[in-house]
Parts: structure tokens; sequence; C-alpha cells
């Protein structure tokens, strides 16, 4: 799929221009998102176990291939199903008004009702509960007091650390009332993810999820987000392998049966080039146009990928998009 022009028929079906429908760079204009006070981070009862890393300051577990069995896969799935659970009672708090240290809350009392460990919480100096990034933020946003506004878009990236295992999860929210362009980098995001998930097969190489994410979202007229990617998880929270989004010939390394990683496209709307603010967190894109972002574990099974990070009664089978 080739990347669509300003003067293409828009991809939506609409009898218009591309630039004129879902292409409008005027509607996609945001002010820049600057950084909030952040709040300290908050407590975890002791009942609750802690990822090594908390206590010790250093991962110990392997950041070799996660490999999956019959013993450690159930594990997985509930840490996934748990981290699912968060981020949907998390993202029902999404509002106008609402601040991102006030999601925090919800998300932190959610990680508690359930057990879990927000796996963030001090993972190498990280001082909340999940990420959140808002708008023209494409990852790693501090929740803080900035209330959000009508018409942004917000990632709540959630991880959660149960039964020795982390589930990690994202999925990027509207705000109130959303012009159709910004609706639409949401919406493909979600679909490239999906499309990224169904070209999963054992044996194949790794590079089949860029090969499917890249050009999809090209034919919308966004961008893949190259320096960020997927990653092994599972005992370990971030491991190989280094899962890219965007094509990259060179990676031939084989999906294993049992093998677990993350599957997260970050699609941007605008300019590639993006700075990290001094709390050694924050990414900004250098023109503040919007970005999404959407997240699943996946495991790799004998004839493709399970998602597990559902909620009971969703499927785990990567839809047709």
């Amino acid at each position: 799929m080739e990347r669509i022009r300003s003067n293409s028929p828009c991809w939506c079906g609409a009898k218009t221009k591309y630039k004129r429908c879902h292409g409008d760079r005027r509607l996609l204009q945001r002010d820049r998102v600057e950084i909030g006070v952040v709040s300290p981070p908050r407590e975890v009862p002791d009942h609750i176990t802690r990822p090594d890393y908390v206590t010790t300051g250093a991962v110990g577990t392997p950041r070799t291939f996660q490999i999956q069995d019959d013993t450690s896969l159930p594990r997985l799935r509930h840490a996934c199903r748990v981290a699912a659970e968060v981020l949907e009672e998390t993202g029902r708090a999404v509002a106008p008004g609402v601040t991102t240290d006030e999601i925090d809350a919800v998300a932190h009392a959610a990680y508690l009702s359930r057990g879990a460990y927000p796996s963030d919480l001090h993972y190498n100096g990280f001082t909340k509960s999940v990420c959140t990034s808002v708008n023209g933020v494409i990852c790693h946003g501090i929740p803080d007091d900035r209330p959000l506004e009508d018409g942004d878009i917000v990632n709540i990236d959630v991880t959660a650390y149960i039964d020795g295992m982390h589930g990690d999860t994202s999925a990027t929210f509207l705000v109130g009332d959303v012009d159709e362009p910004t609706r639409a980098l949401v919406e493909t995001t979600r679909e490239a993810m999906l499309v990224g998930i169904a070209a999963i097969r054992p044996g194949e190489p790794l590079k089949r999820i860029g090969e499917a994410i890249e050009p999809f979202a090209r034919s919308r007229g966004f961008t893949v987000v190259r320096q960020y990617g997927g990653h092994g998880i599972g005992e370990t929270f971030h491991a190989a392998p280094h899962i890219n989004h965007h094509i990259d010939r060179s990676d031939d390394q084989p999906f294993l049966p049992g093998m677990s990683f993350t599957v997260e496209p970050m699609l941007l709307s605008g300019n590639t080039t993006f700075t990290q603010q001094p709390d050694g967190w924050t990414e900004h894109i250098d023109d503040a146009m919007p970005s999404a972002q959407f997240e699943h574990t996946v495991v790799v099974t004998d004839t493709g990928a399970e998602i597990l990070t559902v909620i009971a009664g969703e499927s785990a089978s990567p839809p047709a998009v």
C-alpha cells in the first residue's frame, strides 16, 4: 500500500480529497501539552507481591526470549486479564476536566483491588502506576495535574504484575468531542495493531509485523514511530525480542511457539521528530501534532497468535481488519 497523497480521494470512501477530509491538518493542530505538577507515588500494601526491581533496584529475571509452557502460560493469561480489566476500568474515567493524576488514582485502586502490583511504579525511577500520554506526547507521559480538555486524546498504558508475571496493554481514548481526522488516527492505530498481530505465524520472521503495519498506516496518511517497539514480556517486564512496527528487512528472527511479547504501534499524524523532556520519560512530538498507540500482549501458538490482554468474554483471536 502506498502513502496516500493530499489530492487523492480520501480512504474513507467520501467523494472528496483526502486533504479536505480525514487529512485536514487544520483540525489536527494542537497546542503543546505542558508538563504539570506530579504528586508523590501512591502506596501499595505490603501483602501485594512486588517485582524484584522495586526492592533491589535492578531486574534480576532473564531478558532473553520469554517462552511460555503449560505451567507458565496460565499465570501470564491471568496477569494479562487483570491488565485488561484495569485498562477498561480506568478508561471509563476519561472525561474533560479529569486530570491524568486522577486517572492514575483510578488505575492504582483497580490494580490493588485485584491483588496486582502496578509494574510501572518504581520501574527505573518511574513514580506513577500508569503512563498517560496526551495528544502530541507519543509515550511515557507521567500523570500530573493537567486536566484533560474537550477534543484531547490520551493513551493509557497499563502493566499488571501478579502471579510472577507482567501483563501489558494500552489504548488511546477520546476525550469529549474529538474531530474526525483525530478519530481516524486513533482508529487506524487500533486497526494497525490488529493487522500486525494477524501477521504472526510460527517460523515466520519477526519482520512480518512491520511489513503489515507500516503500509497500512501509510495508506491512511500516518507514519510509524521507528525508535520504539514492542518487547518480550512474561516474568520479565521488558525482554527480547524487540518488535519493530516499521519494515526492517534484516529482522529475520523467527517467531517461536510459546514466545510472548507485545505489539504496540505508535502512529503519528505529523512530523516524525520528537524530544525527550527533562523528566527523563515524556516524549514530545516536536510539532505537537497528535499521536496514538494501542497495545496487546500476545503469545505465539502453533498456528498464529493468541491475544492475552482481553477481559472475560472477549475473543483472544485477532479479528479480520
